[in-house]
């Protein structure tokens, strides 16, 4: 079976950033813990999608997706001072700390923090990729339709999926 839209897809990869010139190991997926997703529903990045179209169970990838199809070009202006009183009595994070933050939507998204000032703690809100080609190395693990379930609940359930 080939990969199409309405698929749950099983890979394994190696992903790779360029720094400085040189090629970097930043994440990878296995054999026994594989990413596992559900085709053409905006789970993954679309040009992540676009080169697995049509792929079939063993076939072997690789692929580079440039900062614009990843996470976009890093925007210095996306790092923003946090007052320090926000987060009340707790001990002030220390540099590198991920913050899980929420906007006034209610959408979630994290902030690392890159240094604390006299008055507030600077926030990176960039994706950690962003302005990063990415490289991409794997093989296609499995290819099987998806549930109506998993179509309706917009996920993948059973193993490498959401349990309920």
């Amino acid at each position: 079976m080939k990969i199409d839209n309405n698929n749950v897809v099983s890979v394994t990869y190696d992903l790779y950033v360029t720094e400085n010139g040189e090629k970097k190991h930043v994440e990878s997926a296995t054999t026994e813990q594989p990413l596992v997703f559900l085709y053409g529903v905006g789970m993954m990045l679309p040009k992540f999608e676009e080169h697995l179209s049509g792929l079939a169970i063993g076939d072997d990838y690789s692929f580079s997706l440039s900062a614009e199809e990843g996470y976009g070009e890093y925007d210095e202006k996306a790092v923003a001072p946090l007052p320090k009183d926000m987060f009340g009595d707790q001990p002030l994070p220390e540099i590198g700390t991920i913050l899980p933050l929420q906007d006034n939507n209610g959408g979630q998204f994290q902030a690392r923090v890159v240094s604390i000032t006299e008055d507030a703690v600077l926030a990176d809100l960039n994706h950690p990729m962003a302005g990063h080609e990415l490289h991409f190395n794997g093989t296609i693990q499995d290819v099987r339709p998806a549930t109506k379930e998993e179509l309706e609940h917009g996920h993948v359930h059973g193993e490498g999926g959401h349990q309920h």
